[in-house]
């Protein structure tokens, strides 16, 4: 017998062992769906939520997350968060709770590290500055979670993308941990009609909230908040923004007030009140506590003055960069970088069905911090030359 087709064999026996060891409410591997057939997973010794796994890791994009800011940007100092560790952690989060759940790891895998792909520079602010822009040229809002998907599905690969599973894609989709939810259930029997269509109507509102097709991307989008709440309070500790002891006394009660316990609490109430349960949910006492955290976070962190001081500094570079860019696509200046870097090589069927505001907007949400700040530096600051005369 060859190599491959005993390698296919442990994989199928992989596949058949899910629906025993899993939980019912498990998505297993055999129910992957794909946009369209792809010869390259059938055969291959990895199960289907591997193959999604490894292609988001391969990804360029995913390459960037390693200088992309997640809260605090424009300040040197090596242990502050950026994108790449808190996917990392919500990864490790979200699969111990699937662990403890029954669930399919490997789905929890790849929604959490594909989850954020699609964030800007500057995070929240760049997002909502880029936002802003895309409104003016009539594209419609600039939302990160709509966008990882077009990252993934329609951009790498020069326009090919990669393919990705429905299930994973609409984890990624409905990640929104921003909002507050202290219970969510699974929305299921989507199918890629029903994901653009939700992804169109969250362009026209950004404020609606849709809930993931599997139990794995409900728990994806809970270990986010989890990932992220302590963390942000470690890093503003670290650079002098609060004092352990402005946590609001109820929440260091509840819940801690290391990040460490912050985690561990978050995950045991978690755990302990979904399951075998078709949802997944705080209790209520640990869900008012996170609710009241979560406050404090945004005016005493998210808002504070010190992380703002270079925000309108951030705000104009994106505004003179885009319009930039705009220029030079109506101009067909091939000197540009957006041509050079973005668009050389892109397929014909993304460059034909893309406006020139979305070519632009794909582009600078593309970008790292520093990459940013060089084209800034490329396009915008007069350079000094030697000339004779």
């Amino acid at each position: 017998m060859r190599l491959n087709e005993t390698l296919y064999e442990i994989r199928s026996r992989l596949d058949e062992g899910e629906a025993s060891r899993l939980s019912p409410l498990a998505c297993l591997s055999r129910s992957a769906v794909r946009e369209y057939e792809d010869s390259s997973v059938g055969m291959g010794h990895r199960q289907e939520f591997s193959v999604d796994t490894d292609r988001i890791l391969h990804s360029l994009a995913y390459s960037r997350y390693i200088d992309k800011t997640q809260v605090f940007y424009l300040i040197k100092n090596d242990h502050i968060t950026h994108r790449v560790l808190h996917v990392q952690l919500v990864s490790k989060i979200a699969r111990t709770i699937g662990r403890l759940l029954g669930l399919n790891e490997d789905l929890i895998e790849a929604i959490s590290l594909g989850h954020d792909i699609g964030h800007t520079p500057f995070g929240h602010d760049g997002e909502k500055f880029l936002s802003a822009l895309c409104e003016a040229h009539g594209i419609g809002p600039f939302l990160h979670n709509v966008q990882s998907v077009r990252f993934l599905q329609r951009i790498e690969r020069k326009g090919r993308g990669w393919n990705l599973t429905l299930q994973v894609l609409d984890g990624i989709f409905c990640h929104d941990g921003e909002l507050h939810t202290q219970s969510l259930s699974p929305r299921r029997n989507k199918d890629f009609d029903r994901l653009h269509r939700e992804m169109e109507m969250k362009c026209k509102d950004p404020s609606g909230d849709f809930h993931p097709m599997t139990l794995e991307g409900c728990v994806v989008r809970m270990a986010d908040t989890v990932s992220y709440i302590g963390r942000d309070i470690e890093d503003a500790i670290r650079l002098r923004l609060i004092r352990r002891d402005d946590l609001p006394s109820r929440c260091r009660k509840v819940l801690g007030e290391t990040n460490g316990t912050i985690v561990y609490t978050l995950v045991e109430d978690l755990v302990t009140n979904s399951l075998g349960q078709d949802l997944v949910r705080f209790s209520e006492r640990v869900g008012e506590a996170l609710q009241d955290l979560k406050e404090f976070n945004q005016e005493r962190i998210y808002q504070s003055g010190k992380v703002k001081e270079q925000t309108h500094k951030i705000k104009l570079m994106i505004e003179l960069l885009f319009e930039k860019y705009c220029r030079d696509l109506e101009a067909g200046d091939e000197s540009s970088s957006i041509f050079s870097e973005f668009l050389d090589g892109m397929s014909d069927d993304y460059r034909q069905s893309t406006p020139d505001p979305g070519i632009v907007r794909d582009f600078i949400a593309g970008m790292t911090d520093e990459y940013f700040l060089n084209q800034c530096q490329e396009n915008l600051i007069p350079q000094v030359r030697k000339m004779r005369f």
